[in-house]
């Protein structure tokens, strides 16, 4: 990828603070209604990534029909517009006004596992993805629960990077750059703290496993496995989800998955990616509309098969 120009830089930055802080300035409630109005706007303008998503939407049900395959990708941009419009709220935000628009109580398996996480002092590696509300999902628990560390590979502008990493520690949580971050990530979980990861793009075979997703071979970062593994840490796959009945977020959760440890590094890399993959796919299967289709998740192909998309 070409490197951008200072111009082009401070171009994107003058654009992306000009529409966040657009909408910071409104009420969070016609807030929402902009959001939605630009999502809108960008379904019918960016054709490019409505696309990819009804390729994948293919992929991933073939028995489904165009018309509910376009549905559901109109949720993926209205999605975005409410994430967009709840972003430029944060620097409002406080854990009583956050609690407002999100039911953050723990359910009693996670109580438990937050009590055997203190008591035993054993990592949990918070496993998501883009899916539901991503950014308030890590904000949010550390406002009300604990702050918590989280792999990210940086922004390629540093000025937006800047801005939205300062969004995202407002209430103490940690950045760690994704590049060569094995060995902080073993650390964090060793001494029993939480780390969060977003494991479900499309990784680079050198970097990644491929592992069944919707049934088609996904090559999906071996480095969250690895890292639990090495840690002897929990993997908890969470998520926040918006629910149209109360119009409220909601936690959610997977099943709590043990790391496979049979001493077959490899294969228990392979084993521990495929099961956490599979509960990101459960839990995308609930809310279909509520998950990135946009991006290409099966653009690398295991050796010798035929490229997915055009």
């Amino acid at each position: 990828m070409a490197r951008k120009s200072k111009f082009q830089l401070k171009a994107e930055y003058a654009a992306f603070r000009l529409v966040l802080g657009g909408l910071g300035l409104l009420p969070r409630r016609v807030s929402l209604a902009a959001g939605f109005m630009l999502s809108r706007l960008g379904y019918y303008l960016l054709s490019g990534p409505r696309r990819v998503g009804m390729r994948n939407l293919e992929l991933a049900y073939p028995e489904m029909d165009d018309r509910e395959r376009r549905r559901i990708i109109k949720g993926v941009f209205e999605n975005l517009g409410r994430v967009l419009a709840e972003v430029s709220q944060f620097h409002k935000a406080t854990p009583e006004s956050l609690a407002k628009i999100a039911d953050f109580e723990l359910d009693q398996e996670s109580l438990d596992l937050w009590a055997r996480n203190k008591a035993e002092g054993r990592g949990v590696l918070i496993v998501t993805g883009h899916f539901g509300n991503w950014e308030l999902m890590v904000m949010g628990f550390a406002a009300i629960h604990q702050p918590m560390a989280y792999l990210a590979r940086p922004l390629d502008n540093p000025l937006i990077e800047e801005m939205t990493t300062k969004i995202r520690t407002r209430f103490g949580n940690t950045p760690i750059n994704k590049t060569n971050s094995a060995m902080t990530g073993i650390r964090i979980l060793g001494e029993g703290g939480l780390l969060g990861i977003l494991a479900d793009v499309n990784a680079h075979p050198k970097e990644g496993v491929f592992v069944p997703f919707f049934g088609v071979p996904a090559c999906t970062t071996s480095g969250a496995a690895m890292i639990a593994i090495r840690s002897n840490a929990w993997i908890y796959p969470t998520f926040c989800v918006w629910d149209r009945t109360t119009k409220r977020y909601k936690l959610i959760h997977g099943n709590l998955i043990e790391p496979a440890n049979t001493g077959d590094r490899k294969q228990d890399i392979i084993t521990t990616t495929a099961e956490y993959t599979a509960e990101i796919e459960r839990i995308i299967r609930q809310y279909p509309d509520q998950w990135m289709w946009l991006h290409k998740r099966w653009k690398s192909r295991p050796p010798g098969e035929k490229e997915i998309y055009d």
